[in-house]
């Protein structure tokens, strides 16, 4: 279905025409940084192009006041003093006589873009606009934004499609408080932010951006603010976020459309932002949010000042809506104190509403809090704030994709699936069997997994499917090969009974045994028993688990291989939950994951290589509640592991949290 990619030339004829040191760093060079990226790097031509069109009044009017659009009409026929006078009516923003126009052009894209995901003409799809969007609120201009572009798209979605439930994820550093405003009173659109913050001292310097503004009314839960208190958050920090906030909430919501407010100015050398997060993140949650609502995901842009870092994040974001393999994350390291404490403090404020959520712990106590800890203003204090240093950062990751996508093994009478290659093993490497089935053949079937494994050690292939007769004893064949190759291998076991215990310890695998039974703290680091009452059959159960466990363990140990099987027997997961294992997995080691399945399964072959390909999984719905007894045991789990893995620390009180 491919990639949608809206870009104007028009929407950079508008730029500051007074000295205002607040606005100055809004130009159109953000613009055409961004696509000549794109452009440069071939990413592009590989997307659909879809043109611009300017809102309607009827579309403006979805968020915004006939009065106040009426206003922004005459601003053409201003003179420049009146233009700086209509300006200072409102906060941080500027007009230009070409402002109207270009604002017009950047909501109709944005609605251009969710004509060609819902209508099914593209998987999903990046607008560059400009002027940004998420701040302007209904009666007034704020923040460089005229029109709430996201706002709008999400209220059009809804009233042309149909769309019941719309997830606006706003990863922007400023929060988006216009987006708030439009929908907090709304359970059919949940909105994320998170923002630096720093206790109300980072503009927009709001109490309602704070973590316990979580809606009003029917709206209650729906509104979710992650403050960052501190500059300098880093990878780890965002991913934290997304495995223990965003993902259990998000899949629990079970959206219709995911809208991103993609401001970039969360990425390293932002001078707004001051994070130290690298743009090969922004690969990572791109991927996360991917199998949400079957893959229909409009990405917005929004702010982003640094225009080295941000022409790498709108180029690596792009690069994963188009389904390439991300770059391994650098530095993951967990996240620090004051990141800790927003996240114990958001959980804790949206458990009573979020199932998922309601085993969380308290929010910290007051002498916990880095509230203690004196903000001074920058101006007084003579020392440079971390952000503020000069830093440097290495290019993203080049991951080239390899000639084959999706190899599989298995026997002549299934069939190929769409889009894979059957492999077989060289002619020169076969078992001298005297067998000529060459299926038949156990000792062969062996080679050629090993020989796969080996394929994708030399990125000719970037993952496989294989069916096999004895999934434990092609799991311990490839493990031994590819750690006789000196590479780390996530295990990921599902259903069956706990039975892959004797794995190896030493580090060079981590394996997470996902099956029915009562619980089990592991013996040691590298082998992490996850039991669940009624098997991964439990789809709730096996999401907490994913986003509670399997992702943050899985991220930090970083592997070069994703080995997952499945066992035969009771306790399996439902074929949509193990697509969406699949397709979770996935973003993992470059891409690289063989799939293992018992041979009298057949019935996988089709989904699992669908979404080996690429293709979205099929929704979850909208899930109940998990079952007590595997929340505690989750819970436990987690408590006990912690100390040594750090992506699963989710407050201040666990062991070994230092502020860094």
């Amino acid at each position: 279905m491919g990639t949608a990619l809206i870009y104007d030339e028009e929407m950079t004829r508008y730029k500051l025409l007074w000295l205002d040191p607040d606005c100055e760093l809004e130009r159109p060079e953000r613009l055409t940084v961004s696509y000549e990226a794109l452009v440069q790097s071939g990413l592009a031509a590989r997307c659909i192009s879809v043109p611009v069109r300017k809102a309607t009044d009827d579309d403006i009017l979805l968020i915004h006041s006939e009065e106040y659009l009426e206003a922004v009409k005459k601003t053409p026929y201003m003179t420049l003093e009146d233009l700086r006078e209509f300006a200072l009516k409102y906060g941080y923003v500027y007009f230009h006589p070409n402002s109207y126009h270009c604002a017009l052009l950047a909501a109709g894209a944005a609605l251009q873009l969710v004509d060609a995901v819902m209508s099914g003409r593209v998987r999903n799809g990046m607008a560059l606009v400009r002027p940004p969007g998420h701040h302007s609120m209904r009666s007034a201009a704020n923040g460089f934004c005229v029109f709430n572009n996201v706002a709008i798209a999400a209220k059009y979605a809804q009233q042309k499609y149909g769309a019941q439930r719309v997830l606006i994820v706003d990863w922007d550093i400023h929060h988006g408080q216009g987006v708030q405003y439009a929908f907090e009173e709304d359970p059919s659109v949940l909105y994320f932010s998170w923002h630096r913050y720093e206790h109300q001292k980072f503009w927009p310097e709001l109490r309602e951006s704070d973590y316990d503004s979580v809606g009003e009314g029917k709206g209650a839960g729906f509104n979710i603010n992650v403050p960052w208190n501190k500059v300098g958050m880093r990878n780890g920090d965002y991913l934290a976020v997304f495995c223990h906030v965003l993902l259990p909430v998000a899949y629990q919501f079970c959206p219709d459309l995911v809208l991103v407010c993609a401001g970039f100015d969360s990425a390293i050398g932002d001078p707004e932002g001051e994070m130290r997060a690298t743009p090969d993140v922004f690969a990572h949650l791109t991927h996360l949010l991917m199998n949400l609502a079957e893959g229909k995901l409009c990405m917005v842009l929004e702010g982003g000042y640094n225009l080295t870092s941000l022409g790498q994040s709108v180029c690596v974001t792009v690069q994963s809506l188009l389904g390439d393999p991300a770059p391994r994350p650098a530095n993951l390291q967990g996240p620090c104190q004051s990141a800790l404490e927003s996240v114990q403090c958001v959980r804790a404020a949206h458990r009573k509403y979020w199932s998922c959520l309601k085993h969380a712990a308290e929010a910290p106590p007051s002498d916990v809090s880095t509230k203690r800890i004196k903000i001074e203003e920058k101006l007084q204090s003579g020392e440079a704030a971390e952000g503020k240093d000069h830093v440097t950062w290495p290019e993203p990751e080049k991951c080239v994709a390899p000639p084959v996508r999706t190899a599989v093994v298995i026997p002549e009478d299934v069939d190929c699936p769409d889009g894979c290659q059957r492999f077989h093993l060289p002619n020169n490497a076969r078992s001298h069997s005297t067998k000529d089935d060459f299926e038949g053949d156990a000792v062969t079937k062996l080679s050629s997994l090993t020989a796969l494994a080996g394929e994708m050690e030399k990125n000719e292939i970037r993952n496989g499917l294989a069916l096999v007769s004895d999934v434990s004893v092609a799991l311990e064949t490839v493990i031994k090969h590819a750690t006789a190759l000196k590479q780390r291998v996530l295990v990921v076991c599902v259903g069956g009974n706990g039975v892959m215990s004797h794995l190896p310890e030493d580090g060079t695998t981590l394996t997470v045994d996902i099956h029915k039974g009562a619980l089990e703290m592991p013996r040691c680091k590298h082998y992490i028993p996850v039991s669940l009452k009624n098997g991964c059959g439990e789809t709730s159960g096996l999401v907490q688990a994913t986003f509670g466990l399997l992702l943050p363990l899985a991220y930090e140990y970083d592997p070069a291989l994703v080995l997952l099987a499945r066992f035969p027997g009771t306790g399996g997961p439902s074929e949509d939950a193990w697509q969406q294992l699949v397709c979770l997995l996935g973003g993992l080691a470059r891409g690289h994951m063989l799939v293992l399945v018992q041979e009298d399964e057949k019935a996988l072959v089709e989904p699992t290589a669908s979404s080996l390909s690429g293709n979205p999984a099929p929704s979850l719905g909208q899930l109940p509640a998990p079952v007590t007894e595997d929340v505690e045991a989750l819970e436990r789990l987690r408590l006990h592991l912690q100390a040594e893995w750090t992506l699963l620390r989710t407050s201040v009180q666990e062991s070994g949290s230092e502020d860094k």
